[in-house]
């Protein structure tokens, strides 16, 4: 009996070492999960990748997200060249820019973003534009969708006084002083003007464009290929989520994490968020044209030389 008792307690010790063995290496999975960081602007197309990693669907996907937000474009570029970031959401003619700066950079996927062109509220149309002051970013994916807009309505950049204003909380300031017609803007700005009695002539997404892509270097596409298929994975989910959740779950989210101002939540609409898709060869086509008249991009790049197949076969 003692023998018995004796065989039956090691094996009851194995077992629990073999059980508890079992939940540390589950654990340091989960620890040592690959970790993707892509440098952002607060911006709502930020937002599955958000939630992917609030509920968790990225260590699901064996992948840890995380969203390094600037407040600039330049030191997101200059956080991207250095790689302290292992890729950025930007915008195609930015893309065209590390290109031509010599960045082995490819676009992975294009990403639900967009620009709208906010005008004071006595303007109601794009076409009440011509001649005057426009704000951007000149040279960049800004100037790029104010373009574009006016070219809607018959219109070019030469119709118009575009003026350059880097930061974009400025750009809403001089607006709102009449200091300007009209002001390309992101959200959370949008909201913010719009709610204020500013008119929306137009977005890049209402006609038809999509300049905005996440893109990596070709060595962290290599070096991370699992991981950003699991970062996509739980883009999706995320996506999946939301759709089935009520928005009051998340819409604290849009005023911690992308900056809208609290008295504003209920004033937020929330984007019909597609599953992740590949930026298309007529936008890439487009914004590059586009960069080559400016001089931006010197040289002929096809679509197909800078879309990675990371994900999208």
């Amino acid at each position: 009996m003692k023998k018995l008792l004796v065989s039956f307690g090691l094996v009851a010790l194995l077992l629990a070492g073999c059980g508890q063995s079992g939940d540390e290496k589950t654990e340091g999975s989960k620890e040592t999960a690959p970790v993707v960081t892509v440098g952002v602007m607060p911006s709502t197309d930020n937002m599955p990748f958000i939630v992917a990693h609030e509920q968790g669907f990225d260590k699901k996907h064996g992948v840890t997200i995380e969203l390094e937000t600037f407040k600039s474009g330049k030191d997101r570029d200059a956080a991207f060249q250095a790689g302290t970031v292992d890729g950025i959401n930007a915008d195609l003619v930015g893309v065209a820019a590390y290109l031509q700066g010599g960045m082995d950079v490819k676009i992975t996927s294009a990403t639900f973003g967009q620009f709208d062109l906010i005008a004071t509220p006595e303007t109601t149309s794009v076409e009440e534009l011509k001649g005057k002051e426009v704000i951007v970013l000149k040279n960049q994916g800004p100037e790029y969708a104010v373009d574009q807009i006016l070219a809607q309505s018959g219109m070019t950049g030469a119709d118009v006084k575009i003026v350059d204003v880097p930061q974009v909380p400025s750009r809403v300031e001089l607006l709102q002083n009449n200091q300007a017609a009209a002001a390309i803007l992101p959200e959370p700005f949008v909201t913010m003007t719009t709610i204020k009695g500013m008119t929306n002539l137009g977005s890049t997404r209402s006609i038809g464009i999509n300049p905005f892509v996440l893109c990596f270097t070709t060595a962290v596409i290599d070096e991370k290929a699992e991981a950003l298929k699991g970062m996509y994975d739980a883009y999706n989910e995320a996506v999946d989520w939301m759709q089935a959740h009520d928005q009051s779950e998340y819409i604290q989210l849009f005023v911690d994490e992308i900056g809208f101002p609290e008295e504003l939540k209920e004033e937020i609409q929330v984007p019909d968020y597609p599953h992740a898709e590949q930026a298309t060869e007529t936008d890439i086509t487009k914004a590059f044209d586009w960069a080559t008249e400016k001089g931006i991009l010197k040289e002929t790049i096809e679509p197909k030389d800078v879309l990675s197949d990371v994900y999208f076969k």
